[in-house]
């Protein structure tokens, strides 16, 4: 397992379109995702242990933006080949189990993670209402295991971007697995 760290913010970079079907049995582009004050899109899975040491708060976090007008999609865009527990069918138990309040996406052809430049698990692109990025940094200080006492940088951030649009101007990168690549 590699951990990696995502690039600095590109405050004002728009995000690449998509279409990808989710275990919702529907599909999810972009603009059916966007809530009124911005977007938050996530590369997650199901095995990774920095997004399984994140899930349940990730969850509340969520639930409590989309009342602040910022909406979520996650988007799983790992070789399930190698790691079954990435399979379609898993990402169905994990979003009924953890009662997610955001649709869970595959990528299966990866083209989504390649375009936003995605490179590990959990790695989160925070936009605002006019699709611009704000926020790509980390959840909080949790790595492998939850941190203690930890701030809630997601949260703040978006929270932030809701009510002004703009995000925070020092962000500390998320870290995590390696996307799987095929």
């Amino acid at each position: 397992m590699v951990s990696l760290q995502t690039p600095v913010c590109d405050f004002g970079w728009n995000p690449p379109d998509f279409d990808l079907p989710g275990v919702d049995g529907k599909r999810h582009t972009l603009a059916s995702s966007c809530g009124k004050n911005g977007l938050l899109v996530m590369f997650i899975c199901n095995h990774c242990p920095y997004v399984q040491a994140i899930r349940p708060r990730l969850v509340k976090d969520l639930a409590d933006l989309k009342t602040h007008g910022i909406n979520a999609i996650a988007i799983m865009s790992n070789d399930p080949t190698d790691y079954p527990e990435d399979s379609f069918e898993h990402m169905k138990q994990v979003a009924k189990e953890f009662d997610f309040p955001f649709p869970y996406v595959i990528d299966e052809t990866q083209e989504v993670a390649k375009a936003y430049g995605a490179v590990c698990t959990p790695d989160f692109f925070g936009f605002n209402a006019n699709l611009e990025l704000q926020y790509r940094g980390r959840f909080d200080a949790s790595r492998k295991e939850t941190a203690a006492d930890s701030s809630r940088d997601l949260f703040n951030a978006m929270l932030q971007v809701a009510q002004t649009g703009k995000g925070p101007q020092e962000q500390i990168p998320s870290i995590g697995c390696s996307i799987k690549w095929k």
